[in-house]
């Protein structure tokens, strides 16, 4: 939805667990020599400040990332990402917090290209100020990231991570995100796509990770963090899934010690569990 502001809920724990994912994906493709590019579809703003605005409205990064800021044993995936933000913040007071486009630009390589999109005018107009000087490397763009994504595909390198993460607020997203990935995959077969979606009382999310395991019969990884029991009668966000395409076959053991850490230090009550499944070549 165009009220949509993703500055709300950086640093929450939704935002925890597509960052650790994220930042993994970024770390396993800069590996290899060969250049890659990185489209975000819903890309927000690029770094948001926790004291002030909407971050600072309903303080939900201290559901997130500020319950991990200070904890010295880290796993791995978490510990890479909680570095990336800490490389904004020098002094150790947990201030700036990265968006997806902030932690790409971190972490790719000169040779590497970054395109972003994002719908919401006020949004897109502070994410084209933020890369104006950024050069080729960067694209940002005001529009439809699900449009956009195609005119993209296959890209000069052969190599792409797309990161599709839309708000969901309208629920017509969960039907898009599965055309996208099927066209993407139909342009773009080999492909890194990583969905997030939000764990809400809606059919629409409920049903909506065994539609995306129907898109491709393997080569996928799905990954669930739930904090708290659903809010009765309500639709407030008690958790939230990550689904990859072509994940690296690195990635499930990777999580393995990540998920019970992240229910440890995030959890909010008893209902608190995690899911970890997938199904590689």
């Amino acid at each position: 939805m165009l009220s949509y502001r993703h500055g709300f809920h950086a640093g929450n724990h939704a935002d925890v667990l597509k960052q650790v994912v994220f930042v993994f994906l970024l770390r396993h493709l800069v590996q290899k020599d060969k250049p890659f590019w990185c489209i975000d579809t819903h890309a927000g703003a690029a770094l948001y400040d926790l004291t002030k605005g909407y971050a600072a409205k309903n303080a939900e990064y201290e559901t997130g990332i500020s319950r991990l800021w200070t904890h010295k044993d880290l796993p791995g995936p978490v510990a890479d990402y909680v570095q990336q933000v800490r490389a904004l913040n020098p002094d150790g007071a947990l201030r700036l917090y990265p968006g997806s486009p902030q932690l790409a630009m971190q972490m790719l390589r000169k040779k590497d290209r970054l395109r972003l999109f994002e719908l919401h005018s006020t949004e897109s107009q502070a994410l084209q100020e933020y890369f104006r000087d950024a050069g080729h490397r960067v694209v940002a763009q005001a529009g439809d990231g699900f449009v956009g994504l195609q005119s993209l595909l296959p890209p000069p390198s052969r190599r792409a991570l797309v990161l599709i993460d839309p708000s969901y607020e309208d629920k017509d997203d969960y039907k898009r995100v599965l055309v996208a990935l099927r066209e993407g995959l139909r342009r773009f077969a080999t492909g890194v796509y990583a969905v997030w979606y939000p764990q809400v009382q809606r059919a629409e999310s409920r049903r909506f990770p065994e539609l995306l395991k129907g898109v491709q019969d393997k080569d996928w990884l799905h990954v669930t963090l739930t904090v708290k029991a659903p809010v009765a009668g309500g639709l407030g966000l008690h958790g939230s899934g990550m689904f990859i395409l072509n994940p690296p076959w690195t990635l499930p053991a990777a999580l393995r010690p990540v998920m019970p850490y992240l229910i440890k230090v995030l959890g909010q009550d008893d209902r608190a569990g995690f899911g970890l499944e997938f199904k590689l070549a």
